[in-house]
């Protein structure tokens, strides 16, 4: 049996790994960090770190576990089902890496953007192997959805940002569409945001903060999730590796938003008067230099690619460690 056969056994292989609370609150911090920057996305790195098939139970049991337990005072019951300990952890720390964090991934998007999407884009090229190392079995019928996943993903980073009106149903919507997209390796939920032009309303709203809106996205992101979450745990009990290949297609085609060079073709006026792109289109960095003048970077920007590579096999290293002893003792007679 091959190496990748052995690592997928099951639909679900990481889920319960790991117990620590800290564990998981540096989870989520991560997943913050990479939903704030539209691009990336936090399904990736909750993919990467090893939790992604124990969220999506943990949200799935969330429903039945409130009617069971919850509304019958049911209370251990109810937070020993929808694995209550993970759930709270992971959430404290993508909320403290959102809070914390926005201004300061702003700023260096802002003044350092060729090395931040350098970083963000060897992390993908390593996720992208290592997404696309789960499949159980190889076959010429998976290029089908691997190609359809590069497409799709790739003409969302091409589609120019729009402008919705801020207001109650937007911020709500919004919300329900970006967690459908964050959920997801590859598709970045932050730029859904800046496609609809919702992406500035949102952090403004975080950093003011403004609870009333952050209360009505945040119900948005709770129905979203909740639905996505069920659709994609069905997805992959019954269509395993057609699944992985339709993400790693997704993560293959955002590459096009993080590629480091940039040509803007127009601007628009964000609500705060600043002149921010809104059609920008990937180039060379010698083109790159000789449109704006400025220098690529490329030795810092290769630096840069590699560390993200090599933070996401130094985070899968790990996670072997981890993962290997326990399935070998599951594996063992009793």
């Amino acid at each position: 049996m091959s190496k990748s056969s052995d690592a997928s056994n099951d639909a679900t292989p990481d889920v319960r790994r790991d117990q620590h609370p800290a564990a998981i609150f540096l989870r989520g911090m991560a997943m913050g960090a990479a939903d704030i920057v539209p691009g990336v996305s936090g399904g990736t790195i909750a993919f990467i770190t090893g939790i992604y098939f124990r969220l999506l139970e943990a949200i799935n049991a969330v429903p039945v576990a409130v009617f069971r337990d919850l509304l019958k005072g049911r209370f251990q019951a109810f937070w020993v089902a929808c694995d209550g300990t993970f759930l709270v952890c992971l959430l404290a720390g993508i909320l403290s890496s959102i809070v914390t964090l926005a201004s300061a991934i702003s700023f260096a998007l802002a003044n350092y953007p060729i090395l931040i999407w350098s970083f963000f884009f060897g992390l993908i090229v390593a996720s992208v192997w290592h997404v696309g190392r789960q499949v159980r079995h190889y076959r010429i019928s998976l290029l089908a959805p691997l190609i359809a996943g590069i497409a799709v993903a790739w003409w969302i980073t091409t589609l120019s940002g729009g402008q919705l009106t801020p207001s109650a149903l937007a911020f709500f919507g919004s919300g329900a569409l970006a967690i459908c997209a964050m959920i997801l390796p590859g598709i970045s939920g932050s730029f859904i945001l800046v496609i609809i032009g919702m992406y500035a309303p949102v952090l403004a709203a975080i950093k003011a903060p403004d609870l009333g809106v952050l209360v009505l996205f945040m119900a948005g992101c709770l129905v979203g999730l909740l639905s996505i979450a069920r659709l994609i745990t069905w997805a992959f009990h019954h269509f395993h590796d057609m699944v992985l290949a339709v993400l790693t297609g997704f993560m293959i085609g955002a590459l096009n938003k993080v590629w480091p060079w940039k040509e803007v073709l127009s601007w628009r006026t964000n609500s705060s008067g600043e002149q921010v792109p809104l059609n920008e289109v990937s180039i060379a960095p010698a083109t790159f230099e000789q449109l704006t003048g400025q220098d690529p970077q490329v030795p810092m920007a290769l630096l840069m690619a590699l560390v993200g590579l090599l933070l996401v096999l130094a985070i899968e290293w790990v996670g072997n460690r981890k993962v290997l002893p326990d399935a070998q003792n599951e594996c063992s007679p009793r």
